[in-house]
């Protein structure tokens, strides 16, 4: 894939009007947006139709964590929305998982439409080993947690995780080559780290074996936004 295709825009915005302009103006270097809690609460499944009318492709990120029945339900939903890929909590267990999967390929196969993506989410990259430890209560590695949560959306048969940069090589090596990992907590030389702690550059990134990046702040508030995506681009193939 070429660098604006491993790329992913996190339209990480409340007003659904200045997204879509957003689409609108990086549609020509970005082929995969984001859509995460915060626009689908105020912009409802609409948001995902208005992206893919443009030519967009959406990843869904909602990260669904509920019982089993539950969240087969929402993924198939998502599945009808037409989204490219979504999202589930890996630490919702392996039978929600399954479930998800089986619901959604079935679904997918019975009336003719694309399988989306099915990504398992391992530990949230705002999250540190500290806090895994003292207020999660998980007392292994941080390493160890999220090579233990990759093995299990393998064994689901989801098509891969969302994790940290700084574990892609350790899932890469544990759960093969086909196996999807998308990396949020990336940024630039030239952007701060805000809320997230385990960061990484694109070409780190993708060096230690992520498939797909996803990118918000780090581009979005660059005084030259269309500049900043050329760059992270460039900075990917040279990878």
């Amino acid at each position: 894939m070429a660098g604006s295709e491993k790329l992913i825009l996190a339209l990480d915005v409340d007003d659904s009007g200045y997204a879509l302009q957003l689409v609108d103006k990086f549609r020509p270097y970005v082929g995969i947006f984001k859509v995460g809690l915060e626009l689908f609460t105020a912009g409802g499944p609409s948001m995902v139709d208005e992206i893919r009318k443009r030519g967009g492709k959406v990843f869904l990120d909602l990260k669904f964590h509920d019982i089993p029945t539950t969240v087969a339900k929402a993924g198939v939903a998502a599945a009808r929305m037409g989204v490219f890929m979504f999202n589930v909590h890996a630490s919702g267990g392996l039978d929600m998982m399954k479930r998800c999967r089986e619901d959604v390929v079935n679904t997918c196969l019975r009336e003719n439409i694309d399988r989306p993506r099915i990504l398992g989410v391992t530990v949230l990259t705002s999250m540190s080993r500290e806090v895994l430890r003292d207020e999660v209560g998980i007392q292994h590695s941080l390493n160890t947690h999220v090579r233990h949560l990759s093995g299990l959306a393998l064994k689901a048969g989801l098509d891969g995780v969302v994790a940290s940069g700084r574990e892609a090589a350790m899932i890469r090596g544990h759960c093969g080559r086909g196996f999807l990992i998308v990396t949020p907590g990336i940024r630039t030389s030239w952007t701060p780290v805000d809320d997230q702690m385990r960061t990484m550059t694109p070409r780190e990134a993708l060096r230690e074996g992520a498939d797909y990046l996803v990118m918000g702040r780090a581009i979005l508030n660059q005084p030259d936004p269309i500049k900043a995506v050329e760059l992270v681009s460039a900075e990917m193939l040279s990878a």
